[in-house]
């Protein structure tokens, strides 16, 4: 099964890491949360509504954005009129900027608003799907390899964006990747998959030493590191 009996919260205001190996199941999660994927079974609940059979543009619209680990821009839009269609889809805001561009200058992207999206490089076009997500003024925003293509002083710039983000307009961010520098760093609590079911959650310093996760996915060298760094 692509997952089994998965149970995890994500609350407004805080950052849940979600790790494993390949194939556990994790952008999988994300699909059916979003409504991309309809589970068999289980339920999906958005605050007090359970929103398991709506379609995922009712979601989104309900507060639940997304960005994708295989990039889904308008490639031949502007960068502007690509977060100028998720502000036209949403009336919510959760406080977020609902201009393109105060949104553009949020993920460090102000002056490519006239660019087309296809001509950016591959760690931009990352960043805009950040953008164009935060348009939709979400409650909740899962977030699927952000880092993906990025160099360690970009991951570092997205990490202060995605904090800002949690901080200053109390979103709950769900966020996946394989980078656990960025993980560690913006996470408040970390939730473990393998082969579909959850074999760990809690804080950072938690998970880090758990034998489970160490065995199925961190191992002990990485363990090790981090606890030099940490000395």
């Amino acid at each position: 099964m692509a997952l089994s009996n998965v149970a995890l919260e994500v609350r407004q205001g805080e950052v849940l890491g979600l790790i494993g190996p390949n194939g556990s199941g994790k952008t999988t999660l994300l699909n059916i949360m979003s409504g991309v994927l309809a589970a068999d079974a289980g339920k999906i609940q958005l605050g007090a509504s359970d929103v398991s059979a709506w379609p995922s543009h009712r979601r989104a619209r309900a507060g639940i954005a997304r960005t994708f680990q295989n990039l889904r821009l308008f490639g031949r839009l502007s960068v502007r009129q690509n977060v100028g269609a998720a502000l036209a889809s949403s009336q919510a805001s959760q406080g977020l900027p609902r201009n393109e561009d105060d949104l553009l200058e949020l993920v460090g992207l102000a002056e490519y608003g006239d660019r087309k999206a296809e001509s950016l490089s591959y760690a931009h076009q990352r960043r805009l799907e950040l953008a164009r997500a935060l348009g939709l003024g979400p409650t909740f925003l899962l977030l699927d390899e952000p880092s993906a293509g990025m160099g360690e002083g970009e991951t570092k710039d997205l990490a202060a964006t995605v904090r800002e983000v949690v901080d200053r307009f109390g979103c709950g961010v769900l966020c996946v990747d394989h980078d656990m520098q960025l993980i560690a760093g913006i996470s408040d609590r970390i939730c473990v998959l393998q082969q579909g079911r959850v074999i760990a959650t809690g804080a950072p310093n938690e998970v880090r030493v758990n034998p489970a996760v160490i065995d199925a996915y961190l191992g002990a060298a990485w363990s090790d590191t981090e606890e030099e760094n940490q000395s």
